[in-house]
């Protein structure tokens, strides 16, 4: 298990667990990442990760992506 912000471009991933607050806890489930789920780091740019997550791109913090366990 590792945080999202560690995973490898290109490779798909399947969450864990999403930790955090309840409402970044919630917030990140309306984005579609929740326990089970599958996720694919697309780029890595500064602070900031790209990932597809149910079929849709997505941009999160690397603070946020540290909550996500793969």
């Amino acid at each position: 298990m590792m945080p999202l912000s560690m995973a490898k471009e290109g490779e798909v991933n399947t969450i864990i667990k999403v930790g955090g607050k309840e409402d970044t806890r919630r917030f990140l489930e309306n984005l579609g990442f929740v326990p089970g789920g599958d996720v694919m780091v697309i780029s890595g740019t500064g602070g900031n990760l790209i990932v597809n997550i149910k079929d849709s791109r997505v941009a999160i913090g690397r603070d946020m992506a540290n909550k996500i366990m793969v």
